[in-house]
């Protein structure tokens, strides 16, 4: 396997050169459980995103489809030159001095998936709620608490349903969970893949006080991520109270179009 160096292949500029104390970087990544392709043409991709995030240098990544372990993948893995991790996806991928936190959401034949949150600030008890919708779909909220410069950032890592209905009630859901696990002035951050192919989540979003992060003087092209060779979709989103964006950026080139069917993005984050 040929190791890609995000580095040499992205757009994606370093933390803004116009960055305080008081600007939170974040980035939200759906990384396909590490692997892309089917059969014989399967291949990982796993250390490549370990250079990605670190790329991202994000005070905060939000990481779905990660997995803690998946036994076919580790076989088949295990005898190429850069091998299946041996320990869980969210560890292998957190940059040096970065805490780490992860919750499986699903269950499969060989393994499990779920979401993960990499924090450059210290992080408290990690919660986990489960939001799914029907027995197909297996969904979950991890719910993370920030000591962000001395102040309270809840971070809620989200993978939200693929049918609509089911995505109106995890709104919901997601609502009675902030009602009982968030203090109402506390800053925070909701971030995730929603699966919102028809735009239509904004609303429901905005009625129980979550607000879309995006300046107002963004482009189409700084939020669409899906899918990652030619995104027309912006699946992959932050949603905030008590913060407002400053900037978002899709970072672009054929390494990150490779290493997962989305594109992370990146926003900068101040309090209001």
């Amino acid at each position: 396997m040929n190791q890609l160096n995000p580095y040499n292949s992205t757009l994606l500029p370093p933390a803004s050169s116009l960055m305080s104390i008081d600007t939170l970087r974040v980035a939200t990544y759906n990384i396909h459980k590490g692997v892309r392709g089917i059969g014989p043409r399967r291949r990982l991709e796993i250390h490549n995103l370990g250079l990605a995030v670190e790329a991202l240098d994000a005070d905060l990544v939000f990481l779905q489809e990660v997995r803690l372990f998946h036994e076919r993948h580790a076989r088949q893995f295990d005898r190429t030159h850069l091998g299946w991790p041996n320990q869980g996806q969210a560890e292998f991928l957190a940059p040096e001095g970065y805490d780490v936190a992860y919750r499986t959401n699903a269950v499969t034949r060989h393994g499990e998936h779920g979401n993960a949150l990499l924090s450059r600030w210290p992080i408290g008890d990690i919660g986990h709620h489960d939001v799914s919708d029907h027995r197909f779909e297996q969904r979950g909220l991890l719910h993370v608490p920030v000591a962000w410069n001395g102040v309270a950032v809840h971070a809620v890592v989200a993978h939200f349903g693929l049918i609509h209905a089911s995505r109106v009630r995890q709104v919901q859901r997601l609502a009675a969970f902030i009602e009982r696990h968030v203090p109402a002035n506390d800053l925070l951050i909701v971030a995730g893949d929603f699966n919102d192919w028809g735009e239509k989540l904004d609303g429901p979003m905005r009625d129980i006080g979550l607000q879309r992060a995006r300046p107002a003087d963004e482009r189409a092209s700084q939020r669409l991520t899906f899918p990652s060779r030619v995104p027309v979709f912006a699946l992959d989103r932050f949603y905030v109270r008590g913060l407002a964006c400053r900037l978002t950026m899709v970072p672009r080139g054929s390494g990150w179009a490779r290493m997962s069917d989305h594109l992370p993005l990146v926003a900068e984050l101040e309090p209001v």
